[in-house]
């Protein structure tokens, strides 16, 4: 999946019997090269099964070199491996190793501008891209104010409506579009500002109240999150399982997320199986996101790009009860990364254990 960030990179791990499971992050290159030349010579012959000790090990042994960024990304993937060979070692699928289902089904928000198709897809809340940024100053804080509400006619007064700023704002912007878009009763404001910006995060919140916020897609590890839950400065974490530090790290941050009394709502989490069994298990994580990335018109079943992960129907998902995560990934599909028999999306990093 050649693009942004280099495109994505899968993993595999095999224990001695020869199961083996899958995991995936982005950004390419940098993150295969930390996956080959520190996680996998760590990892090679240890217990598959210790999920909390490899973490561990993983984290600790980047700390000189920092523990966020690439290294966060990279150590995703190999966690969440290890969660699908697990499952599969024990005959489960991950949402019960993590404590058995809290919902029947997941309860989902469609994220992208096509709010007609989304509704007709039966999705009941809905996230808008942002067309602004700060530089654009007042004519964009009105060009903005006009995009929601037409977008609140389009959804009705009784649904969830949230914005994506993408990072597009400084703490005066985010102020007054905060303002702006009061009279729009927003679910949420998501990511108005750069991940970094602790301060800038709680100058927000004390300035807008009235507006929840929601952020984590790139703030990456539990470090950065345990800051932002004891700054009060966030009202809804969005880590994401590709990025963060895969499902281990994931709890870690909803643990301090829910004993905040605050929710934890992954980054795309409805797209993928690592997400889905994530919202499944865990009490706190009312929603869950699904960009619609395809056409109007095209039927999500056909517009499914990797096999085993559950599609939303009638504005609800439930994921695969099959052993880990339930991808349908053939083994001979899986080549080395970088190898000139990987097509476009199936560049697949592996190793053995």
């Amino acid at each position: 999946m050649p693009g942004l960030g280099g495109g994505q990179v899968w993993v595999r791990v095999t224990v001695e019997d020869g199961t083996w499971g899958l995991g995936s992050c982005s950004f390419g290159a940098p993150s295969a090269a930390i996956i080959q030349t520190i996680y996998a010579p760590l990892l090679t012959g240890r217990d598959a099964l210790a999920t909390e000790f490899l973490k561990d090990l993983m984290w600790r042994a980047v700390q000189r070199v920092g523990d966020a960024g690439h290294a966060a990304v990279a150590r995703s993937a190999v966690d969440l491996a290890l969660w699908d060979v697990k499952g599969k070692l024990l005959d489960l699928p991950v949402y019960r190793l993590l404590g058995g289902p809290s919902r029947p089904n997941l309860d989902l928000y469609a994220t992208g501008d096509d709010l007609d198709w989304g509704m007709e897809l039966g999705f009941k809340a809905f996230k808008v891209t942002n067309p602004v940024h700060y530089r654009d100053g007042t004519a964009g804080i009105r060009r903005l104010e006009e995009r929601i509400a037409e977008a609140r006619d389009i959804v009705g007064a009784d649904t969830d409506l949230m914005l994506n700023g993408v990072m597009s704002y400084n703490v005066d912007f985010a102020v007054q579009v905060a303002e702006a878009l009061r009279p729009h009763r927003m679910r949420w404001l998501e990511e108005p500002l750069i991940p970094g910006d602790l301060e800038g995060h709680v100058a927000l919140k004390q300035a807008a109240p009235w507006m929840p916020i929601a952020t984590g897609e790139d703030h990456h590890g539990r470090i950065t999150f345990r800051q932002l839950i004891e700054k009060r400065c966030v009202d809804v974490v969005q880590p994401d399982l590709n990025w963060c530090g895969g499902m281990t790290e994931a709890v870690k941050i909803y643990a301090m997320a829910e004993a905040a009394g605050l929710q934890t709502i992954p980054h795309g989490g409805a797209n993928t199986a690592f997400g889905q069994h994530f919202a499944m298990a865990m009490p706190e994580s009312l929603l869950a996101e699904f960009w619609l990335g395809s056409d109007p018109g095209v039927p999500l079943e056909e517009a499914r790009r990797v096999p085993g992960v559950a599609v939303p129907k009638d504005g609800r998902l439930t994921p695969s009860d099959t052993p880990g995560f339930g991808l349908e990934i053939e083994e001979e599909w899986i080549v080395p990364y970088g190898s000139p028999d990987a097509g476009e999306g199936t560049e697949y990093y592996n190793y053995a254990r």
